[in-house]
């Protein structure tokens, strides 16, 4: 299975950049499952329906959030109607929507994609991601229930994600890491055969400060007082993720390569992408 991986995306720039680019990706890498992250989509700070519906018709099969999943509160409803979005497996239990869930790829094959939350140097308690982690890798076991798993570990620490790796090496085939925004130079396969990176990037504008304008988080760190508030940088996106082909007997990943499409950073994929017309 080819297995398409996008890291957060950054609001209007990378809602733009992923309608434009991630067909050509599809097509051109023959992917099989796209999974992108969808948290900072609507202004920075969580993905109102429409926008997702927006990542859904450009070619997103499954979108997962984070600890901003409902910060814009129509997704407290939608996320009921749309099986495709996925928040973090141990958010607040009541909460709606699932963690994880298993989708049927082309030829009937069948992808397990979860998502949790890490607890180092987060700003909330959530529930412990290892243990949630565990019960729905232990009743999915690759090559026998599903062909195919992704585990989406958001958090701050890049020591917590490897943590996540680990854990679950030869259990998922893919393990990649979400939040920070910044691609970490780590794609591997772990010895059990999951493939593995810290952190995805983010698909924004990288004349940034994370994916924001740079002038008010830059006065924050200067002054040490806020003026206004934080908005999305508006310049063209790096589209920037995961690539990895899996074995359909075993599950396990058989190759890795980071993606960075467009925008200001080196460009890293399976494949040159062809232009687009």
């Amino acid at each position: 299975m080819r297995i398409l991986f996008l890291g957060d995306v950054m609001g209007r720039a990378g809602r733009a950049a992923v309608a434009e680019t991630l067909p050509r990706m599809k097509a051109a890498w023959k992917i099989d499952f796209a999974v992108v992250n969808g948290e900072n989509a609507s202004n920075g700070a969580g993905l109102t329906p429409d926008h997702a519906k927006g990542l859904l018709e450009a070619g997103a099969d499954c979108v997962t959030l984070g600890d901003h999943a409902f910060d814009q509160k129509d997704m407290l409803q939608f996320i009921e109607r749309e099986p495709r979005i996925l928040r973090p497996l141990n958010y607040a239990k009541d909460a709606p929507g699932k963690g994880h869930r298993v989708y049927t790829a082309p030829g009937g094959r069948k992808i397990l994609v979860a998502q949790a939350l890490g607890q180092v140097f987060m700003k909330r308690p959530f529930d412990d991601p290892f243990s949630a982690l565990d019960t729905v890798l232990r009743t999915h076991t690759l090559g026998g229930l599903v062909q195919a798993a992704l585990v989406d570990i958001h958090c701050e620490a890049t020591s917590e994600k490897m943590g996540v790796g680990h854990f679950c090496d030869g259990r998922a085939s893919v393990v990649v890491g979400t939040h920070t925004h910044i691609p970490t130079a780590d794609a591997q396969i772990l010895p059990r055969g999951t493939a593995f990176q810290a952190d995805a990037g983010m698909c924004g504008d990288y004349n940034s400060i994370i994916g924001m304008d740079p002038a008010e988080p830059l006065r924050r760190f200067v002054t040490g007082m806020p003026k206004g508030r934080f908005t999305p940088a508006m310049g063209a996106a790096t589209l920037s993720g995961l690539y990895v082909e899996t074995d359909d007997r075993t599950g396990k990943a058989v190759r890795v390569e980071m993606v960075r499409q467009g925008g200001r950073l080196a460009p890293a994929g399976p494949a040159p992408l062809p232009d687009a017309p």
